[in-house]
């Protein structure tokens, strides 16, 4: 959901320079527990974060703060399809490559986002899906991705939010894929995905099951609906992801809701994996003490459902810092210059851990 790429990847700097870049190092984290990932792996669990290579190489306390909490990386933006190929033709592989030689040289993992999402699907690839209808398009791009990485990541959001319960049809979202191929163009990705990709864990990724309104109750729905349909028809379909954007204005979590909901996808054989959790604030003239403890018990309170699950196999939040968050992008410029930041990550934009810290570390370890 987050994280979109508008412009072409560039290739960020020769291997072996991240020793350099600039900032000072991650502050003094002598009093804080043993790492979100140790917290994770004494659950048999992972904890990650999404990050962007250009970032780790030019910040040295994201690097760190990276390096002593994350087991496992998500591309925020470098992996989508607009993002390789923004133009036909060229394709711009080293954002991904310098992320991948980052995992590989620190021990880390490095989960696949994503092969399939609408609002990060280049405008020629649209126009051309729509005109001819050929599905040797959507198996060049597989080909072309999984080809190169498909040996090297393990686990993939093929395809991310496919369903849409307000103007959607049939509870999908009717996107680009829907509209050229039709509903089933959900089942020939999953199966394309495990063509290429044999060993891999395959996964479909949304958003928005985490309240009590109509919307989500209804997507919770959708979501359950879809995975017994691919399931039911033998769909290699591994897990789902659950991005986990919360937000404070949408009142009190629906735990019941998403225990049905977890629940139910398990009972379908399927894994889960919470793939972009953060915070978004409502209240940004509040204290600041006020404001992080109020995400870091939303954190908490979504965390106490979920991670109930033994089958919830990890923990991604997307990012790690509140200096490079999608939601601090959306903040109106008046309100940032005047309160700052949004404050929906682990640590805030000096790299200070927050409540959220503790919040995370605690459930995952209280977890075990």
């Amino acid at each position: 959901m987050a994280g979109l790429a508008l412009t072409p990847a560039l290739a960020i700097a020769p291997h072996g320079a991240w020793a350099e870049g600039e900032g000072a190092a991650l502050p003094d984290t002598s009093s804080l527990p043993p790492s979100l990932s140790h917290a994770a792996r004494s659950g048999g669990r992972y904890y990650g974060a999404a990050a962007r290579a250009d970032h780790l190489l030019q910040d040295k306390a994201l690097r760190a703060a990276v390096l002593r909490d994350c087991e496992v990386l998500t591309p925020e933006i470098h992996l989508k399809w607009n993002s390789l190929e923004w133009r036909k033709g060229q394709f711009h592989f080293d954002p991904v490559d310098d992320l991948l030689t980052f995992a590989d040289d620190n021990g880390l993992r490095v989960r696949g986002h994503t092969l399939l999402w609408d609002q990060s699907t280049p405008d020629w690839a649209k126009h051309e899906m729509l005109d001819k209808r050929d599905w040797r398009l959507m198996s060049e791009h597989f080909s072309r991705v999984l080809g190169r990485y498909g040996s090297r990541i393990e686990e993939w959001d093929v395809i991310n939010e496919p369903i849409d319960t307000e103007a959607g049809a049939r509870t999908l979202r009717r996107n680009t894929f829907f509209r050229a191929f039709g509903p089933t163009y959900i089942e020939r990705a999953m199966e394309e995905a495990r063509a290429y990709a044999p060993k891999a864990h395959l996964v479909i990724n949304d958003y928005g099951f985490e309240y009590g309104n109509p919307v989500d109750k209804a997507r919770r729905q959708a979501f359950v609906a879809l995975a017994r349909r691919l399931r039911a028809a033998n769909v290699p379909l591994d897990g789902v992801g659950v991005q986990a954007h919360l937000d404070l204005s949408k009142g009190p979590i629906d735990a019941v809701g998403l225990q049905e909901m977890t629940k139910a996808l398990i009972d379908l054989g399927l894994d889960i994996t919470v793939t972009e959790l953060d915070v978004k604030e409502s209240e940004a003239a509040a204290p600041t003490a006020a404001r992080d403890q109020k995400v870091a018990d939303e954190t908490r309170r979504y965390l106490d459902v979920m991670l109930a699950f033994p089958e919830v196999r990890g923990v991604v939040t997307w990012g790690l810092t509140d200096k490079f968050s999608w939601l601090t992008e959306q903040v109106d410029a008046r309100v940032r210059a005047a309160h700052g930041a949004n404050r929906g990550l682990p640590y805030d934009d000096a790299y200070s851990p927050k409540p959220m810290y503790w919040a995370l570390n605690e459930t995952l370890r209280a977890s075990a």
